[in-house]
């Protein structure tokens, strides 16, 4: 099994969002645009950032990733100065197709509610014009508002099975809002899909056509705030469930302005493609300041099925990194397992009520340290899975300026972790590592892969016994990926 050729995906924080390939680009040290449509200039059509990024395990050389992208927004000098708005009704769900392995990137142009023409100084209003995002939702009184997660799996048939021959869909999970009361609460959680990314690059009308509507997924009520999710396609033709998709979110659920919060963990299943979604409860929605919900959460499945939600959540005043599952496709979840205790990294800004990478009034620090977490399910057909599990995450238990990268597996479904080490860093280290920064292929031993905020990507070819520096040096390494080529 070691005989497969494999490249590194990455994606970095640049100027604009860029990725390179570990192994080929990385070791010439280039990299590659990824956000190919957006301008050098201005602020904040420049900006990018909280990239994902999913591999077609059907056709491996096939890429899609989405991003916080403000391509369409105003400019900050359009209307009052002072102030950097989002423009009201203007989406941020960037979205970018490679059919290469990521050697070259498509940011596709689509039309809806824009404001990329809105240099300044005159104030400004949303109107239907190019868009470098999401198409679909300006039409249904939506805004799609960012924060992406995208996954491939396979299409449906007629008769309602599914198989890799049938195509492969992509899905793409954001947050949304409404700009003119569509639903209730302040944030939802939409996916859209496409069974045709070859056209959804191209974009025009032919490429806004190849996306379906969206769907709202997650349940509102007027203090609704639902973030922070994750999306998963049951990729591994051996599961019973294969086919099915899910969706985590954190779901907060009132203004008590972190005052008994309630914040439960929910997942979301379709079993027909997307188009009809149930939404389970999978934790205690409890949320004090002594014990609170898995947050920040990845989902996966491994060769047979089993789906697994991963989070940091607190337990007696202290953190864990955690972890629910279920045998039964969705239906039901366990109760929450801990993992390993973590220690967030940062310095808590008690105005800011969260912690800051460099300090007091500094860069915000949430979830450094949540879980990045992958299976070695062997999908396409899962027939040669090790179905081991390998987490990373960033632990400041040593103290401040004392941060390690952090490494854990399991081939027992989770039930018993075991730590790994060798190979890493031994001098304190700040290397906050992404919830989409770590990935496992397929190979027997699995190789596990993983990248920080240091600019450092490292790997294994042992399932994590050792390790070593593939690539150091770079910018923010915000998602991995194997990719076989």
């Amino acid at each position: 099994m070691r005989g497969i050729r494999l490249a590194l995906a990455v994606t970095l924080a640049t100027a604009g969002l860029t990725g390179l390939s570990a192994g080929t680009a990385a070791a010439a040290g280039g990299d590659t645009l990824v956000s190919v449509g957006s301008p050098m200039s201005p602020f904040s059509q420049n900006k990018q950032n909280e990239p994902a990024l999913a591999v077609d395990a059907n056709h491996p050389n096939v890429l899609a990733a989405g991003s916080n992208d403000e391509i369409d927004m105003e400019a900050c000098n359009a209307g009052d100065p002072t102030t950097c708005p989002f423009t009201p009704g203007v989406g941020s769900s960037g979205v970018y197709f490679s059919f290469d392995s990521g050697s070259t990137w498509t940011q596709p142009t689509y039309s809806g509610l824009t404001a990329r023409d809105c240099l300044g100084p005159a104030p400004c209003t949303a109107h239907t014009g190019p868009i470098g995002t999401l198409p679909g939702y300006a039409a249904l009184g939506l805004v799609s508002d960012g924060d992406p997660a995208v996954a491939f799996g396979p299409r449906r048939a007629a008769d309602g099975t599914f198989s890799w021959s049938n195509g492969s869909r992509l899905y793409y999970a954001n947050l949304v809002s409404s700009f003119n009361g569509a639903f209730p609460g302040f944030e939802a959680i939409g996916v859209s899909r496409t069974d045709d990314v070859v056209t959804a690059a191209a974009g025009g009308p032919a490429g806004q056509n190849a996306w379906m509507a969206p769907v709202l997924i997650s349940k509102q009520n007027p203090t609704t705030f639902s973030d922070k999710e994750q999306v998963w396609a049951d990729n591994a033709a051996s599961s019973p469930f294969f086919g099915s998709v899910y969706v985590c979110w954190a779901d907060f659920r009132s203004n008590s302005h972190g005052r008994a919060l309630p914040t439960p963990l929910m997942v979301a299943v379709s079993r027909d493609g997307g188009d009809t979604w149930s939404v389970k409860q999978a934790t205690p929605a409890t949320d004090n300041g002594v014990n609170s919900q898995p947050d920040g959460c990845t989902v996966r499945t491994d060769s047979h099925g089993n789906v697994y939600v991963f989070g940091v959540a607190t337990r007696g005043g202290n953190s864990f990194e955690t972890m629910v599952s279920s045998s039964d496709g969705g239906n039901h979840f366990s109760r929450v397992r801990l993992i390993e205790p973590v220690v967030e990294a940062g310095v808590f800004d008690p105005v800011q009520g969260r912690p800051e990478e460099d300090g007091i009034t500094g860069a915000r620090n949430d979830l450094a340290d949540a879980p990045s977490v992958d299976i070695a399910n062997g999908a396409p057909s899962g027939t040669d899975a090790t179905d081991e599990i390998v987490m990373a995450y960033t632990d400041a238990a040593a103290g401040l300026n004392q941060e390690k990268a952090m490494l854990t597996w399991s081939t027992d479904a989770g039930s018993t972790w075991q730590p790994s080490a060798k190979g890493l860093p031994e001098e304190p280290y700040y290397p906050v590592v992404l919830r989409d920064a770590m990935c496992a292929d397929n190979a027997a031993p699995a190789g596990v892969y993983f990248g920080t905020r240091a600019g450092d990507v490292f790997a294994s070819r042992d399932e994590g016994d050792s390790w070593s520096t593939v690539v150091s040096h770079l910018p923010d390494v915000l998602c991995v990926r194997a990719v076989r080529v």
